[in-house]
């Protein structure tokens, strides 16, 4: 029996000597394996598509570059066609290229593996296409400030400095002719030089997109010389006196209504209406300095004491205009109608001896004109023009009286203009004006030189 058991604890220590050594067998880690060997064969075909990925990269840096300077193009054309084509074209095409572009932008920075900002020459093509399309944009739209108004801007405030220059010269003959060949009478020469600078501060305020509101506050400087010969009958016989004036003009008040924006063949459409204030001192009532009488006391020559600066009645205007680009050119033309309304003064009379109190109704009067401007790049265009003021015949009525027609009180101003806008900066402008007069009732010239401040 006692042999029985050593067999069998010898039995059992056997097998857990094998259980422990198969245990300690699977928990053994498993050895490596062995790497394969690259040949030669493989590690050329790497080397080859590691260059032609480098080329690939360079290649499609080249094609961004490319395709921002033709979306930076794209963008400045569709800029200076918008008056032709109308400005639904621009978001069509520029949505779709910024898209394309941007992507373009991300790849590039992708495959150089540059965060920092592109290189010298290429900036974002947004900015630069909206940079583009706002200087593309700025000579028209100087072109329409002067001849209607802008809806874009908020506040624009205008200072003008305008001299004009007037000379007549007239010869008079207060006789008759004797035997067809001698004149008999009284040679008079009349001769009346005035000179006039007007300095106008002007602000406009962009109510809504379609509305603004103008206000223009005119002073003046006025310098007349009159002369007058023909005493006696002798033309050599010459009196002169110069007078002077000069405050605070006639202040106007006006709107400007865009009634249909630019678009395809329709001009830009502006309705103009506004009122002018008889704020200036009027020319009616003013004292006269007597320079020479007749034997009989007849008053042969009188100037008066001081200039007038305004009209002296209230009017009231409406007008059209219309402006429609065809690059390089830019057409505009307008037409008005001005009502002046009457107005009753202590003194209507020149006399200085008298007193006559009374009433000034104006003519009405009609103005037109049309003109063509060009655009020669982003800063500068010239333009040439013509325009012209029609004014009835005046009308005065002393007190208790009938209204009688004051002859010669009509006229017929015609101008042709020619002006030169240069942009200075992003926010103010030079405007120069020449204005040539074709007929006697219009300045022989006038100069003007503008400077419009965008804020």
């Amino acid at each position: 029996m006692q042999r029985m058991m050593r067999y069998g604890a010898a039995a059992g220590a056997t097998l857990a000597a094998l259980w422990g050594g198969t245990a300690a067998a699977q928990q053994a880690p498993a050895p490596a394996p062995v790497a394969p060997a690259v040949s030669a064969e493989d590690a050329a075909d790497v080397q080859e598509l590691m260059a032609q990925l480098e080329a690939l990269k360079a290649n499609y840096a080249q094609e961004v570059r490319r395709l921002r300077e033709l979306d930076v193009q794209v963008q400045a054309m569709q800029a200076r066609l918008a008056g032709k084509t109308g400005a639904a074209i621009a978001p069509t095409t520029a949505t779709a290229m910024a898209p394309a572009a941007a992507a373009a932008a991300s790849a590039e920075a992708a495959s150089s593996g540059a965060s920092g900002p592109p290189p010298a020459g290429y900036a974002s093509s947004t900015a630069e296409g909206k940079q583009a399309k706002e200087a593309s944009r700025r000579s028209v739209n100087d072109v329409k400030q002067q001849q209607q108004a802008l809806f874009n801007q908020k506040l624009t405030i205008e200072n003008s400095l305008t001299y004009a220059r007037y000379d007549r010269k007239l010869l008079t003959l207060n006789g008759f002719l004797a035997l067809d060949a001698i004149f008999l009478g009284n040679i008079a020469i009349e001769n009346v030089e005035s000179d006039s600078l007007t300095y106008n501060l002007a602000a406009r305020w962009g109510i809504s997109p379609n509305f603004t509101l103008n206000v223009d506050m005119p002073f003046l400087e006025r310098k007349t010389v009159y002369q007058k010969g023909g005493a006696g009958g002798s033309a050599a016989a010459i009196a002169q006196e110069e007078t002077t004036g000069g405050g605070l003009g006639d202040i106007a008040v006006s709107g400007n209504y865009r009634l249909f924006p630019e678009r395809n063949k329709i001009p830009e459409t502006v309705l103009t209406f506004g009122v002018t204030a008889p704020t200036g001192r009027e020319p009616y009532g003013v004292d006269w300095k007597v320079l020479e009488r007749d034997d009989d006391q007849f008053i042969r020559f009188a100037v008066p004491s001081k200039q007038p600066t305004g009209n002296g009645v209230w009017q009231a205007n409406i007008g059209l205009s219309a402006v429609k680009t065809a690059d390089p050119a830019i057409l505009f033309a307008n037409i008005g109608y001005i009502y002046s309304f009457k107005r009753s003064f202590d003194d209507i009379d020149s006399n200085p001896d008298t007193v006559n109190p009374g009433s000034v109704r104006l003519g009405d009067s009609y103005y037109f004109g049309a003109g063509v401007a060009f655009a020669f790049n982003e800063r500068t265009s010239l333009s040439i023009s013509f325009s012209d003021k029609l004014s009835a015949r005046a009308s005065t009525r002393y007190q208790g009286g009938q209204w009688v027609k004051v002859i010669g009180s009509d006229a017929n101003a015609g101008t042709l203009n020619f002006g030169v806008t240069y942009a200075l900066n992003s926010h103010a402008t030079l405007v120069s004006l020449l204005g040539v007069g074709l007929t006697p009732d219009a300045p022989d010239f006038s100069l003007a030189f503008k400077v419009p401040y965008m804020l």
